[in-house]
């Protein structure tokens, strides 16, 4: 009884807590996204920071990136970076965020039983759901030109997603099965038995990636597809395709997938020189953004808050 008076007052819960009762599960919230009528979109980030730039500029969704994740830790994205290495980033950024997050899970980090593992740590750190690809562990960036790309057997990573779904606790948890079939070149015979086969294992949506500059073998999957589960797509390559296009085709969730990385390399590139060759920095100063504003990022003044509290 006193648990339950505690439950309607709030009284005794943390934080997160309280959050878990007025606000919806991270997971519900990328299901929702994932099965939305309408096409959505989430972004790429790599640490807290980035995390909660994404949800400031308004994104419901973040797409935690094995490539962003890798490269901020200054590895390659071919399993060099360890899975407790990427859960401990993560940490950081569901911590910092309301919004639901879709890591980028590569193969699982080894076989079923990694992968299930993954899961349930996941779950733990109020991750919203995985995308998991069918290649062998390590696998190899797919954007990489001239790369070996070699895909899983059907029937073993079909039945690795089998055993995510039914080791998730949170019915809501989502368990996206990236096909790789245009990207190592077997085409979309094989793209289409693939998904089919992650379809019936439980995936709860089907990401179809290519990497060709058009768009032209992801809509030959759509037309054959025929909205017969959630579809997501990555348009790194074929970015010049119109948003409207992916609307019409019902693309359900579109991902924005490495352009925060990229663009802070670049303007850390640019900064780094130019502070080397000037040796002062009255050039940059008006170009990078103020002190006071990753402050305020941080949330220092609720911080300033609890010292007055506290203190």
């Amino acid at each position: 009884m006193r648990g339950l008076q505690a439950l309607r007052s709030f009284g005794g819960l943390t934080f997160s807590q309280r959050c878990a009762f007025s606000v919806k599960r991270k997971t519900t919230q990328l299901k929702e996204l994932i099965h939305s009528t309408e096409t959505q979109f989430i972004m790429e980030a790599h640490n807290g920071l980035s995390a909660a730039i994404v949800e400031e500029a308004g994104f419901k969704g973040i797409w935690g990136s094995g490539l962003s994740i890798s490269a901020q830790l200054g590895v390659r994205d071919s399993n060099e970076a360890s899975w407790t290495q990427v859960l401990e980033v993560l940490e950081f950024m569901s911590d910092r965020t309301k919004i639901p997050i879709l890591l980028d899970g590569d193969t699982g980090y080894g076989n079923y039983n990694n992968a299930r593992r993954l899961v349930r740590k996941l779950e733990q750190r109020n991750i919203g759901g995985v995308c998991l690809e069918d290649k062998v562990f390590p696998k190899r960036n797919s954007l990489l030109e001239g790369g070996k790309q070699e895909l899983a057997d059907i029937n073993e990573f079909a039945k690795k997603i089998k055993a995510c779904k039914e080791q998730q606790t949170d019915p809501d948890f989502q368990v996206v099965a990236r096909v790789e079939a245009f990207i190592a070149g077997w085409g979309l015979e094989e793209a289409l038995k693939r998904a089919e086969a992650y379809r019936v294992a439980g995936a709860d949506a089907i990401l179809m990636h290519s990497a060709r500059g058009d768009h032209s073998e992801i809509e030959a999957f759509v037309n054959a597809w025929e909205r017969r589960h959630p579809l997501v797509i990555v348009p790194t390559k074929y970015y010049k395709t119109p948003t409207d296009t992916f609307r019409k085709w019902g693309i359900n969730l579109v991902i924005w997938a490495n352009h925060n990385l990229r663009a802070s390399v670049k303007a850390m590139q640019t900064t780094s020189k130019r502070i080397f060759e000037d040796q002062n920095l009255l050039a940059v100063e008006k170009e990078v953004a103020p002190v006071k504003e990753i402050f305020r990022i941080q949330d220092e003044k609720e911080l300033a808050e609890a010292d007055k509290k506290y203190l």
